[in-house]
């Protein structure tokens, strides 16, 4: 028997990292299908919809939409530690994906569905209730989904595989409900219908995409659980039929698997509190983490803020509603081509040099369409296009470089330094509250941009005559801001320090030795 125990660690190094299977990647990549629509629909119409149908001046729409988003900030760290305990104590993080899943598509429409009687006052205090409970569901589902690639498999390049096909299908449901979504408010003339039908509809479709991934938590959890016990207790069959059936194959995690299934006690019964300040610490101990993350939300507060502007620039500068569908055209289609292009560049020369070559090529596009100012009409598309084909990197390889930050740190850094196991959840909910401060950021900024040009807000139907200097503000906040915010991203981004040597080398030392 004495001889036997030693033995357990040295079986797991043995079982060998595999291909994922295009099932697993399809059912994770499906999950996108939801995040990417609620990231684009509310960052598109929100503040139009406040502003626009609703009367709500532009600085208060801002407001409403930063204290939802700073709702956010908080919950996002502790539901992160809620979804390491679930892994702790069941070894899935299904459950609060399920939860946020089923109660977003009723949340989303109650913040379409304002009736038009109430004022710009109730109507602001409506949305921004119904927003904050919404942005809450979507948390839910968002922090563990964003933490299962590091779990998902120990390959640097299976990593880079995998969040390839989540940005295809994400580039997709921004196209879907980028273009889609404002097409549907044309069902009707009424203002009130016509949100509330595209709230209905898009709310939907974005609680199919997210259950549909919550399949793959339920499965990945339980296989990588169930296949470290098989091979410790010497069952490799077990472990075989557990891998095909959990739809990822079985992996080498070595003592990193054995210490987490140890510690799922110590895990499950660890405090709110020392989770939320877990979280702190990985921000302040991991200096990849803080680059990659800076870098990130300065490039998401870029992105939001055309995203926010999209319907403005169609309305009062291209003078066409129809126009914000074309421009999501422009910027999604050649972006679903882009993906996996971006993930071959990414292969040969790296994740952080192909980041760093799409977010220049999104920021000398972006710039250009200051050209608005002189000479508006359909040139707009190309750039924007050309921006597209940037946006899918810069989508991808940041997702990409984070399950290699923490598996770095699951590596390099002793679990009683990082407050225990299970520190994916801690990863991911401060890295969704960090992007959900960038994409709020950009709504919030267009909003005061909209406020000191003197932009004029209306109800539903109303007609109105913009200033001169809130036509400028809109295209500045669709072209020279986001072009300066992408520049000070590659600032940070020039100081994240890990290689792919950085993981491959940890890795096959790990299984060597």
């Amino acid at each position: 028997m004495s001889s036997d125990a030693p033995r357990a660690p040295e079986a797991v190094a043995s079982v060998s990292p595999v291909r994922l299977t295009r099932g697993t990647i399809a059912r994770y990549a499906t999950g996108s299908l939801g995040t990417g629509g609620f990231s684009t629909l509310p960052g598109l119409v929100l503040t139009y919809y406040l502003t626009d149908s609703l009367g709500v001046a532009a600085l208060a729409a801002g407001a409403v939409i930063t204290v939802a988003k700073v709702w956010d900030v908080i919950i996002d760290p502790v539901i992160g530690a809620l979804t390491d305990r679930d892994l702790a104590r069941h070894g899935s993080r299904r459950r609060l994906m399920l939860i946020g899943a089923i109660a977003l598509p009723l949340l989303f429409a109650l913040t379409f569905a304002v009736p038009p009687s109430l004022g710009p006052v109730v109507a602001g205090i409506w949305v921004l209730l119904a927003f904050t409970f919404t942005a809450t569901a979507f948390s839910l589902f968002q922090v563990p989904y964003i933490a299962l690639p590091a779990e998902l498999t120990p390959s640097y390049d299976e990593r880079t595989r995998l969040l390839t096909w989540r940005v295809v299908v994400l580039t997709f449901a921004i196209l879907l409900f980028g273009a889609g979504g404002p097409a549907l408010r044309r069902v009707s003339d009424d203002p009130f219908i016509q949100y509330l039908v595209m709230g209905v509809v898009c709310g939907l479709v974005i609680g199919i995409g997210m259950l549909v991934a919550t399949g793959v938590a339920r499965r990945t959890a339980v296989t990588a659980v169930t296949a470290v016990t098989a091979v410790t207790a010497g069952t490799s069959g077990e472990t075989s039929s557990a891998g095909r059936d959990g739809g990822v194959h079985p992996r080498s995690r070595r003592s990193d698997d054995v210490s987490r299934v140890e510690g799922r006690g110590s895990a499950a019964t660890t405090g709110i509190r020392e989770h939320y300040a877990s979280g702190i610490r990985a921000l302040r101990r991991s200096r990849p983490f803080r680059m990659l993350l800076s870098t990130f939300v300065l490039q998401a507060l870029a992105t939001g803020l055309m995203l926010a502007g999209a319907q403005y620039v169609a309305t009062w500068v291209l003078h066409s509603q129809a126009a914000v569908e074309l421009l999501f055209v422009a910027l999604i289609a050649p972006a679903l081509l882009a993906a996996p292009a971006w993930g071959v560049v990414a292969r040969r020369l790296g994740k952080e040099r192909t980041f760093t070559i799409a977010s220049i090529v999104f920021a000398v596009a972006a710039l250009s369409i200051l050209g608005m100012l002189w000479a508006p009409g359909d040139w707009i598309y190309v750039p924007v296009g050309i921006a597209g084909v940037a946006y899918a990197g810069m989508q991808s390889l940041p997702m990409a470089m984070l399950p290699d930050v923490i598996s770095h740190d699951e590596r390099t850094v002793p679990d009683a330094v990082a407050g225990g196991a299970g520190r994916a959840g801690s990863f991911s909910g401060v890295w969704t509250a960090g992007e959900t401060v960038g994409f709020a950021l950009g709504a919030t900024t267009l909003a005061l941009i909209l406020a000191m040009t003197g932009y004029v807000s209306s109800t539903g139907g109303q007609v109105v005559e913009q200033p001169d200097a809130a036509i400028t503000g809109i295209v500045v906040s669709f072209s020279l801001a986001p072009a300066v915010l992408i520049g000070l991203s590659l600032l940070t981004l020039a100081r994240y320090p890990l290689r792919r040597a950085d993981i491959e080398d940890r890795e096959t030392g790990s299984q060597s030795s």
